[in-house]
């Protein structure tokens, strides 16, 4: 009893001298071992909402501190550049759809203070994306089948203009109608990408950020994917024009080629063996900060972590694929350093550690674990790097 009230006064001193520093210009030897990251999750009370995970591989030590109780079912958390703004959904529905909040964080006391919110015109928002001026927030409606575009200047919300996606797919169940599922801009060519589930396709716009209508229609207007994948989150290789697509309902990740007005697809890669059989499930995929690795997280009855290789011409070859460590690995993060992979566990409700390989990109569980409710979502902050 003694030593485990020993390690939870440890943990709560590493949190206090995390947070009085955070907003230092001196770095201490501490800083540079210890990872931050904000937490988005599906909440069951107001005492939970967005939380601020701190790591320390070094000494063996996870600890978690919610910082924005209250909030709703904020499964999609970001923050800008400068980490001054926080921007969170609640993914719930309402005449209005569900809602986007705006926070000032405060990092030296690890607090977050809302300044404006506002409805996302759909049910279910899933996704934000900041442009790379960060004068524009778009946010991603799933249920509403939409995504609509806010300006953030002078702290307020200001909507713009909410698009709206139409048609299905094959499988009636699940692709009855449009679900928007991610929203990513490629700034080398001015285009917004939105990935759809229910209508097969990835949505491609122009944008704009200083215009009145920041979102247009691009010449191409979405790339076509195989009926039935469920097309769900997406990476963009820029240097390479490549798009990696996470194809959730048939657990493969997709490789398709853009260029301009051209979009080709490349390649198709199973997140199972051959011999796998049961529910599917694929979430999220992550390109390693040297861009020489994917990694891939496939839910349902699989609970895997799948890895690639990426080819000189942005083609995948399988590398890995590991346990991922608990139920529902519904989101992971690839730390800044490419040393740790944190899968965020919806339904066994954790989060564990994996040690990376940099030279061969392979996983390594390591004894980190940490437990939070309904973790969905990891945004890794400046000050762990």
């Amino acid at each position: 009893m003694k030593t485990f009230k020993l390690r939870v006064i440890c943990i709560q001193l590493v949190l206090s001298l995390l947070l009085m520093s955070c907003g230092s210009e001196n770095n201490t030897e501490m800083e540079k071992t210890i990872y931050t990251f904000l937490v988005g999750a599906y909440t069951e009370n107001d005492s939970q909402g967005i939380g601020l995970l701190f790591l320390d591989p070094e000494h063996g030590e996870m600890a978690v501190k919610t910082i924005g109780p209250g909030v709703e079912n904020p499964s999609f958390v970001i923050a800008d550049k400068a980490e001054r703004r926080v921007y969170a959904v609640e993914e719930i529905s309402d005449e209005k759809g569900g809602k986007v909040k705006m926070f000032e964080f405060d990092k030296e006391k690890g607090k977050l203070n809302m300044i404006d919110e506002a409805f996302t015109q759909g049910d279910h928002p899933c996704y934000l994306a900041l442009s790379p001026d960060e004068k524009i927030l778009v946010v991603g409606n799933y249920s509403g089948g939409n995504f609509s575009a806010y300006s953030v200047k002078d702290k307020k919300l200001e909507l713009l203009q909410t698009i709206h996606h139409e048609g299905s797919s094959v499988n009636r169940e699940r692709q009855n109608q449009a679900h928007v599922h991610s929203t990513v801009f490629h700034p080398e060519q001015n285009l917004l990408l939105v990935g759809d589930l229910g209508t097969d396709k990835i949505h491609l716009y122009s944008f704009d950020t200083d215009s009145e209508k920041p979102i247009e229609f691009h010449s191409t207007p979405f790339i076509q994917v195989e009926p039935g994948s469920g097309p769900r989150h997406l990476e963009v290789l820029e240097e390479k024009n490549i798009v990696y697509l996470i194809h959730e309902m048939t657990a493969e990740i997709g490789v398709y080629h853009l260029n301009n007005d051209e979009a080709k697809h490349l390649q198709s890669l199973s997140l199972t063996d051959e011999k796998f059989e049961g529910e599917l499930g694929a979430a999220e995929l992550r390109v390693s900060p040297d861009q020489r690795f994917l990694y891939a997280s496939n839910r349902g009855d699989a609970n895997e972590i799948t890895c690639f290789s990426i080819s000189n011409d942005g083609k995948l070859e399988f590398n890995q694929r590991v346990s991922s460590g608990g139920k529902m690995p519904r989101n992971f993060i690839i730390t800044h350093d490419g040393k740790y992979l944190l899968a965020a566990h919806q339904e066994s409700s954790d989060i564990v550690v994996f040690e990376r390989n940099l030279e061969n990109g392979k996983l390594k569980e390591s004894t980190l674990k940490i437990k939070i409710p309904k973790p969905v979502y990891l945004f890794e902050l400046e000050d762990s790097k």
